[in-house]
């Protein structure tokens, strides 16, 4: 493996604005090919935006979703990818020829379609249908894995796709400023957004403390630590649907430690150098080696009824 630039993004999409978000897409990937990334990631469902989906019938999902690769959205996302001759990772809800829903997360390049996962843990919508499988893709020379929002919270998921070779995972999402049980957390008031130009640091302060980038910084860190993975996080900014997210979309090593993030209040790339020394140089690797499994193989394999619980909605 060589050294790599890779990009994280940050953008307000606009809720089944296809085109809009297709073109902010290009205009981003543009940025980061001139900039010297071979990649750039963006958010869950940044092609088609996401919070509005709650709200959707069966029937309007299949209306807003799209077959992968045939879609239009897919071949739109390989015109922008060939033009700047880079790889690019963009979610969307896909249908198949059977009328199924899932949320899915693909890359792309100037080739067409290299990688497509679907969402283990959706929760949007009840039309949608889980993803069944691990993903694992080459990219130049470097073995990448997608896990999208909720799946990198139960902790065997990004285990899991370490232990089937990833050194990289994409992780896309739509979170943060939403209430639940955790103290500090809840919404954050849309009149800050509209009025960030005037008053940055009330917006700022709410985007980086409990509501938002504090509670990243809880798990975030440690899911790279732990696996000695690149962890690429990439989350929208602005409002989606009636609800304000706060971006920080960033890039961690293998060590834990944040080496780009996006800090804009707008529109905003940040691009890291992955080297693939610090891979083996981690801790996250040594503690890989030492594992015993015949301890525990059993317990975490043990059945169990999956049961999901969304507090927000």
């Amino acid at each position: 493996m060589e050294n790599i630039k890779i990009a994280t993004a940050q953008f307000e999409n606009r809720s089944g604005d296809k085109d809009y978000n297709l073109q902010i897409i290009d205009q981003l990937a543009g940025e980061a090919a001139l900039k010297g990334a071979k990649a750039i990631a963006f958010h869950e469902c940044s092609i088609t935006g996401y919070t509005f989906a709650r709200n959707l019938s069966k029937h309007q999902m299949l209306d807003i979703s799209e077959l992968i690769p045939d879609g239009p959205s897919i071949q739109k996302l390989q015109s922008i990818a060939a033009k700047h001759n880079i790889a690019i990772l963009a979610g969307l809800f896909e249908k198949d020829s059977n009328d199924k829903l899932y949320k899915a997360y693909v890359c792309v390049d100037k080739t067409g379609l290299i990688a497509k996962y679907r969402k283990l843990h959706p929760f949007i919508n009840p039309h949608l249908t889980p993803g069944d499988k691990y993903v694992v893709f080459d990219l130049y020379g470097w073995k990448c894995g997608i896990l999208i929002c909720y799946d990198n919270n139960i902790i065997e998921n990004v285990r899991a796709t370490k232990l089937l070779g990833a050194d990289i995972i994409f992780m896309p999402h739509v979170t943060m400023c939403t209430p639940s049980t955790r103290p500090g957390a809840g919404f954050v008031d849309p009149a800050l957004w509209h009025n960030r130009a005037a008053d940055p640091t009330s917006l700022r302060q709410e985007f980086d403390g409990l509501k938002g980038r504090a509670w990243l910084m809880k798990w975030l860190p440690a899911r790279a630590y732990d696996n000695a993975i690149y962890a690429v996080f990439s989350n929208p900014i602005g409002m989606d649907d009636d609800q304000l997210k706060n971006g920080c979309s960033m890039i961690l090593d293998p060590f834990g430690d944040i080496i780009a993030e996006c800090r804009e209040l707008g529109n905003n790339i940040a691009i890291a150098t992955f080297t693939p020394e610090k891979l083996q140089q981690a801790g996250g690797h040594r503690y890989l080696q030492a594992r015993r499994p015949e301890l525990y193989g059993k317990i975490i394999g043990k059945e169990h009824i999956s049961e999901q619980r969304v507090i927000w909605l």
